[in-house]
């Protein structure tokens, strides 16, 4: 596997995004602050199964842009996407085609592509993942939903499954300043934004991978809750940073104090 800190740089994106429900974060009790009232979930591997979309978007996108199927350079190519998974997708296709005319229509034909697949109803929420975050927003908690997916396809995930308006905020890189995965800056986004801990050490976040991992270790977060539904292994989670290692997301509320 591929050392996940070694990643490029992006430049900034202009504009960094509209939040989804930009009217409806919560108000967290004085309670909740202090006892980790700031829920961020990745989404693809953690909240939600795509069965493996990723790899079949790419394989798609790839080939679109003139990369041939059976190739070694094809298998490099996929070997580096799998490598990165949890990772702002551009940002892949930069390290993966050097110049940003090409990384931008690699990353546009895989968006296309992820979104035929979404739309073909081969997305499915992780099982327990929808009554986790109901459960955590019930109790006092603000829930907040990340991805290294553009918005479109945020989006697009988000109405195929009914999620929209499920959690309290969800952001995508573009929405935290350009930067995904492995840094910080969308668990930041999500502490600056909501006001729901006082202090990043309140912060959790959970995922699949090890940039998730890498990510919430970077940003200060007092738990980083690695899960065994996505592309990762145990070995991968725990050395890149994981606190926690648990079976699935459905595990998650088990980790946490009980609420005032």
């Amino acid at each position: 596997m591929s050392n996940p800190s070694n990643v490029s740089n992006p430049s900034n994106v202009s504009n960094p995004g509209t939040l989804s429900n930009p009217g409806t974060l919560s108000s967290p009790s004085t309670a909740d602050k202090g006892s980790r009232g700031l829920i961020v979930l990745d989404m693809a591997g953690t909240t939600v199964a795509d069965g493996g979309l990723v790899e079949r978007a790419f394989e798609l996108a790839a080939e679109r842009i003139g990369v041939e199927p059976g190739t070694a350079d094809h298998e490099a190519r996929l070997q580096y996407v799998r490598d990165t998974m949890g990772e702002s997708k551009i940002s892949v296709f930069r390290h993966l085609f050097g110049t940003e005319e090409m990384a931008q229509r690699a990353n546009s034909a895989f968006e296309e592509a992820y979104g035929e697949l979404v739309d073909g109803g081969l997305i499915a929420p992780v099982p327990g993942a929808r009554q986790t975050i109901e459960k955590l927003r019930a109790d006092g908690r603000t829930v907040v939903l990340t991805t290294g997916f553009a918005r479109v396809t945020q989006d697009a995930i988000l109405d195929a499954l009914g999620w929209q308006g499920l959690a309290d905020l969800t952001l995508c890189p573009a929405d935290a300043g350009g930067r995904g995965r492995p840094h910080p800056d969308m668990v930041l986004a999500a502490f600056l934004r909501t006001g729901a801990a006082d202090d990043v050490r309140d912060v959790v976040v959970a995922g699949d991978t090890a940039y998730d991992m890498l990510s919430g270790r970077r940003s200060g977060a007092g738990i980083v809750a690695g899960v065994l539904t996505g592309a990762h292994d145990r070995a991968a989670l725990t050395a890149h940073g994981a606190t926690h290692v648990i079976e699935s997301v459905a595990d998650l509320p088990a980790l946490l104090p009980r609420p005032a």
